[in-house]
């Protein structure tokens, strides 16, 4: 092929991607593989890293087997996930502590407890929540002996995914990360654009074991060509939820996309400023290229598409993910079950790291396709949760005279909008078109757009045709509402302390 094509490496949470796409969004060549999870304990979820690099490194290669030779290399990756490796050797020195993981809850509510909440608010757009980088590596430095020391040292190095990744890549020549996902550790100032010393020290994160912080598209670094046999310029990196928003063409303030994967993640460009959420959303980067930064606000539902993992793992309803929908359209409605998957607690806007699943409404009548319905329509509630807090949020701008509009029309990606039955309940739910990609795998092509960008041999327009099909609200308005104010009475009932 005459047209340079972008290899981009997808690092998801519960599996490895490796893409090369022409600018167009066609797959022209790729390789995917699974890798463990480990749940060592109730509310733990972690992940070996070096189960991380095997499997991105083997689709890396085997894509670049087909034989095409890619213009430059974009990365993308779960965030939040933290990884601690030793900087002589490049070996982990623990588990990777995965971003649904809970194990910094007691964490959080010291610092909470201390009163700091706001601070790290108002300096980092987020809430204290064990969701996030920085109170995991608290808990890292309290349970291990001596980690926290070997790190002020510079002995051993700290970072989310991508971190270590390109550690790797380079052959240990670079500690870099992007300011999306730097973002995301309740280390990063949104105004300095950087790492902050009094958040470092309140959460004794030594500034040593951190990554340097660069743009999100750029000539940021190469390959070495001893690890993929060739020297490949990178020149696109961010978080997954950044780069599907990029990849979607969310380039205006305004437009927002959801992606449907392990979790739900909606994010809406604000514009060049970062917006504060008085509704319990988050206020992140979404990308900063040539030193300017675009802003998003964001609502993260921990768990969704991981709700039908459950149903398929945990309790065997079927062998393969997509037979959800197959099996929930056995029924024409959920039957009175309503299923709240709060495996790992509540995201946004509840923040209820202490919520736990339930599924109510169970009568004799009850069959495995009520509790695949309800499952989907937990996802689609879920994120109308989102949709009621940024809506809130942009109502609240508009006060000032500067705010943007409600929500006319959702973007949506990731492996669970393929399903037309979870998308058209959204519809439904939320009272807007739901506009789902024609690119599959629009978080990969959101790394690719930004090393094509990065590189200059893509242009900086997204392409026209990323439209596959617009589902529109078929049900009454009250009738979405009667729905969902049943959801809510669900989701009281799973917190121990109701709100």
């Amino acid at each position: 092929m005459t047209e340079p094509l972008v290899l981009a490496l997808d690092q998801g949470t519960t599996s490895s991607r490796a893409l090369l796409f022409a600018a167009d969004g066609r797959v022209v060549a790729g390789a995917q593989r699974e890798f463990p999870q480990l749940f060592p304990q109730p509310g733990a979820v972690e992940h070996d890293p070096e189960a991380i690099w095997d499997s991105q490194l083997a689709t890396a290669k085997e894509a670049l087997a087909a034989g095409f030779k890619p213009a430059a290399l974009g990365l993308t990756n779960q965030r939040e996930t933290v990884v601690l490796w030793d900087r002589t050797t490049g070996r982990p020195v623990t588990n990777a502590i995965v971003w649904q993981s809970r194990v910094s809850a007691p964490v959080c509510e010291r610092l909470k407890g201390e009163g700091l909440e706001p601070l790290f608010r108002d300096r980092t757009g987020l809430l204290l929540d064990p969701y996030f980088t920085g109170t995991k590596l608290t808990h890292l430095f309290e349970t291990h002996a001596g980690l926290r020391a070997r790190c002020e040292r510079g002995d051993v190095l700290a970072g989310t995914v991508d971190s270590f990744l390109l550690w790797r890549l380079t052959g240990g020549r670079r500690h870099v990360t992007d300011a999306s996902n730097a973002s995301r550790t309740l280390l990063f100032n949104l105004s300095t654009g950087d790492w902050d010393e009094e958040l470092c020290g309140l959460l004794n994160v030594p500034r040593a074991c951190l990554p340097e912080i660069v743009d999100s598209a750029g000539r940021l670094t190469e390959t070495d060509p001893a690890v993929l046999g060739e020297r490949l310029p990178v020149c696109g990196l961010a978080g997954d939820q950044q780069a599907a928003t990029f990849g979607q063409g969310c380039l205006t303030p305004g437009s927002a996309k959801n992606t449907y994967g392990t979790g739900c993640f909606l994010l809406m460009n604000t514009g060049g400023t970062p917006v504060p959420s008085a509704n319990r959303l988050l206020t992140t980067v979404g990308w900063r290229i040539g030193g300017r930064t675009t802003f998003c606000l964001e609502g993260a539902v921990l768990v969704a598409g991981a709700a039908v993992q459950w149903l398929r793992d945990g309790l065997g309803l079927f062998e393969n993910a997509a037979e959800v929908e197959a099996l929930a359209e056995t029924v024409p409605d959920a039957g009175g079950v309503t299923f709240v998957p709060a495996f790992v607690g509540l995201g946004a806007p509840y923040w209820r790291p202490d919520a736990r699943g339930t599924i109510a409404g169970i009568t004799r009548g009850t069959t495995r396709g009520h509790i695949a319905r309800a499952a989907l329509e937990a996802i689609a509630h879920r994120t109308r949760d989102v949709v009621e807090a940024m809506n809130a949020d942009l109502s609240e701008m508009g006060k000032d005279g500067a705010g943007l509009p409600p929500l006319t029309r959702l973007n949506a990606d990731g492996g669970a909008s393929r399903n037309d039955l979870l998308m058209q309940t959204q519809a439904d739910l939320l009272g807007v078109p739901v506009r789902r990609t024609a690119v599959a795998e629009i978080t990969a092509f959101g790394a690719a757009r930004l090393a094509g960008l990065g590189t200059g041999v893509w242009p900086e327009e997204p392409p026209t045709a990323l439209c596959d099909r617009d589902f529109l609200p078929r049900i009454d308005p009250a009738e979405a509402d009667r729905r969902h104010a049943a959801w809510g009475r669900a989701v009281r009932g799973c917190l121990p302390t109701a709100e």
